[in-house]
């Protein structure tokens, strides 16, 4: 009861009416002022300043064709490999020659190309049908490498034609010679099935690395071109490897995305 009858006389004294409002003390000024810039910087930076933004994705070097898996048309078993793996081959070209019951069988490719795996050896028996090689579809022995990444469809639906890419190639030591430089090309906007990346790899156990993580999306990659350096292309690093790449060699890739202002993200 004593306090609030102080109160009530506090309210009705009119004493201290003339008295200026203190809304912060000297010593909080420098605060209060350091906060307000503060504000107002973040403000400007969220209107005006962007932010860039990365993905990473695995891939491999391919010519852009795709492959395909060379299959038996006889049974028997293999007397003679006329080819091996890293040739380039002509469409219709004997790769084995087998020794079956009505004679000498012979496996031909299908269309011409570079021949990435061979699966069966002198000696060896295979049936009717059995995989046999797997051959990257070439026309010609200059045409450019470039490379296919694997996105989730939620990935891909962020990646912009044109948006530059790094890539670490698993033959080449990143701490040496730096990464790939490339551009995305384009990006597809139906995911591929199994047998179809199966089939554009040249064999299901090339797809199951980038199954994973389920149904896939491709985008390819185009390489930037160095007709000076040893590989024919672009690296981080002055020169690059003092070799040439090979297709069908795993990578991985860092996607830069497009640029956004931190406003954007706050905005319906």
């Amino acid at each position: 009861m004593q306090f609030r009858q102080q109160a009530l006389a506090k309210l009705q004294s009119g004493d201290e009416i003339d008295l200026p409002v203190r809304f912060a003390r000297p010593q909080g000024w420098p605060v209060l002022l350091v906060t307000v810039l503060a504000m107002t910087a973040a403000t400007v930076w969220a209107v005006t300043g962007t932010v860039s933004s990365t993905l990473t994705a695995p891939g491999l070097l391919t010519h852009g064709q795709g492959g395909y898996v060379l299959q038996s048309p006889v049974a028997g078993q293999v007397t003679e490999v006329l080819a091996k793996e890293g040739d380039r081959v002509a469409a219709g070209a004997p790769l084995l020659e087998l020794r079956t019951p009505r004679g000498t069988g012979t496996v031909r490719t299908l269309e011409a190309g570079r021949l990435t795996a061979l699966a069966a050896g002198i000696g060896a028996v295979v049936t009717v049908g059995a995989d046999v090689a797997a051959v990257e579809r070439v026309e010609g022995a200059e045409d450019p490498l470039k490379a296919v990444l694997y996105l989730t469809a939620q990935d891909a639906a962020n990646v912009p034609v044109g948006a530059s890419v790094d890539l670490t190639v698993q033959s080449v030591p990143r701490q040496k010679y730096g990464v790939l430089r490339g551009r995305v090309e384009s990006v597809a906007r139906t995911a591929q099935s199994r047998q179809q990346l199966a089939a554009f790899l040249g064999g299901g156990q090339a797809a199951e690395q980038f199954l994973r993580q389920g149904r896939t999306l491709p985008v390819l990659v185009r390489l930037d071109r160095a007709p000076d350096s040893a590989s024919g292309y672009a690296w981080s690093t002055a020169g690059g490897p003092p070799h040439r790449l090979v297709s069908m060699t795993p990578l991985t890739a860092v996607v830069r995305l497009a640029e956004q202002r931190p406003i954007d993200w706050l905005l319906p």
